[in-house]
C-alpha cells in the first residue's frame, strides 16, 4: 500500500521516514519529495508498505501525531490519475 505523509519537517530524511514506519511493519520504500531545482524537501513524502494491515495500523497511529514539532498528516496515497492536474507554468 502506498501511504502519503504530509506536513513533515524539512529536516526529515528518507531514512527517518522509513524508521518511523518500520515500527508498524515492513517498509519497501520511503521517499521524501524534494524540489527539483534546490534539492530541498517539499515537506511531504510517500511510504510503500507491502502488508495492508500494517499500513492501516501505521496510518491510524501516525495521522495527527506530532513529529519534530509538526502534526503530520498520514493517509492512503491517491493514485496519480485521481489527483487534479496542475496547470503548466508559462
Amino acid at each position: 500500500m502506498n501511504i502519503y505523509v504530509g506536513n513533515l519537517s524539512y529536516n526529515m530524511t528518507d531514512e527517518d521516514l522509513e524508521k518511523m514506519f518500520q515500527e508498524f511493519g515492513t517498509v519497501s520504500e520511503a521517499k521524501i519529495i524534494t524540489d527539483r531545482d534546490t534539492g530541498r524537501s517539499k515537506g511531504f513524502g510517500f511510504v510503500e508498505m507491502p502488508n495492508q494491515a500494517e499500513g492501516d495500523e501505521a496510518i491510524k497511529e501516525l495521522d495527527g501525531k506530532e513529529i519534530d514539532g509538526r502534526n503530520i498528516k498520514v493517509n492512503v496515497a491517491k493514485p496519480k490519475e485521481d489527483r487534479p492536474r496542475r496547470r503548466e507554468r508559462y
